[in-house]
């Protein structure tokens, strides 16, 4: 960190304090946070009370831990920030969710499910993340517990835990576009909605966001139904008697998205360069084609017809091959299309350094409250650490310009 960084941290962190409002919440959370940022390869209260305030480690705890103050006004100023720093057009709001592995059972959410973190199902708790993205400059702004149904029907268990009365199942797609449409009425800034196909596999998802009025570029899997752009829908006739029909007719049938490409052939796929890496230019093979999602209205002989036209997009690699969705416009280039899906990385970073460098997995509590704001102040600390970066490279950009 620069030499003043104390200073700018008072400064950063002053709307912040004001939205906690509480007196010794104001004084407990710049404490939490420079335990997050500081020395210790553990970020869990002991040991970060044993470093920044050895006398007081049941103050700490309670802070983070115990007590229930709402998240809410100051998620709202990390927001602000965020949109401050690198809202915009040009910005990307990147959807997926990461894991943090846990022993036993009594940790609010924990359960057997697939943990990226491993690479397998595990014990783990599961947290759906938003996260805004600027010129590989990420800022996380949204770390949401997924609830697995079967602790929402588990009232004991949510009441150790204190999870909200009014907290109903939801999936982690419809966490995700709920926090979106909570993202869109603050006011914060970006051109587009990244997400892999955990999120971009379902229907309803990518036309929640459509009906919010949002770009998005998604994964899908290889076995996506798709229609040709080209196909004609028809509404039968009603018949003379009985119940009017429901369903359209299709003039072609849908094929998965891996044959669709199959047959574009080799000359279809095209070299792009979507950014500079640390070792050269990345680059990779891509093509794409307009089609309609097999989404719409039910169909005669389909479960779903044609849905909006919507670009399919296909990346080869060495060893495998993606799909993605994508409403970009149709005179959109192969180059925005591959620049725009290759943005979701910086997320990925993101959850990296949330997780190794300021303890974003290390919280031992089991409340459901514990566990949000000590994933905020991770948030905060590392919106704080992107706005040092800005603010550094600002200085060398105009002391190369004198």
């Amino acid at each position: 960190m620069t030499p003043d960084w104390e200073k700018q941290f008072e400064r950063w962190l002053e709307p912040f304090l004001a939205a906690l409002g509480n007196k010794k919440r104001r004084h407990w959370a710049p404490l939490y946070l420079r335990g997050l940022m500081g020395s210790g390869e553990r970020k869990s209260v002991q040991p970060m009370a044993s470093r920044i305030a050895p006398e007081d480690h049941e103050q700490l705890h309670h802070f983070v831990a115990t007590s229930t103050w709402p998240t809410e006004p100051v998620e709202a100023v990390l927001l602000a920030k965020a949109d401050a720093m690198i809202g915009g057009a040009e910005s990307h709001l990147i959807v997926d969710d990461t894991a943090l592995p846990k022993k036993g059972e009594h940790s609010v959410g924990v359960a057997h499910q697939y943990c990226g973190a491993l690479g397998k199902s595990a014990n783990c708790q599961a947290l759906v993340s938003l996260t805004l993205a600027r010129d590989e400059i990420p800022v996380p702004i949204r770390l949401r517990l997924y609830l697995p149904e079967a602790w929402t029907l588990d009232a004991d268990r949510r009441r150790k835990a204190g999870v909200p009365d009014e907290l109903a199942f939801r999936t982690k797609w419809q966490i995700a576009l709920d926090e979106i449409r909570h993202i869109v009425d603050a006011g914060v800034s970006f051109g587009d909605v990244l997400a892999d196909a955990g999120f971009g596999a379902c229907a309803a998802f990518r036309q929640g966001l459509s009906e919010l009025g949002l770009r998005w570029a998604v994964g899908v899997p290889s076995d996506q139904l798709v229609f040709d752009a080209s196909v004609r829908v028809a509404v039968p006739r009603p018949p003379a008697l009985g119940r009017p029909r429901t369903r359209v007719r299709v003039s072609r049938q849908p094929r998965k998205a891996r044959n669709v490409m199959l047959t574009l052939g080799e000359r279809a796929f095209k070299k792009v360069t979507w950014r500079e890496g640390t070792k050269g230019a990345l680059r990779g093979e891509f093509t794409a084609v307009r089609v309609r999602a097999a989404d719409g209205a039910r169909a005669i002989g389909h479960r779903h017809g044609p849905g909006d036209e919507i670009w399919l997009i296909c990346e080869r690699r060495r060893n495998e091959t993606k799909y993605y969705f994508s409403n970009y416009p149709a005179e959109a280039t192969l180059q925005q299309l591959v620049v725009a899906i290759k943005a979701r990385w910086s997320c990925e970073q993101a959850h990296q350094q949330l997780k190794e460098e300021l303890g974003l997995d290390h919280f031992e509590g089991r409340s459901w409250h514990g566990l949000h704001h000590h994933a905020l102040m991770t948030m905060i600390a590392f919106g704080f650490l992107q706005h040092l970066r800005l603010s550094e490279n600002k200085a060398s950009a105009q002391q190369s310009a004198a």
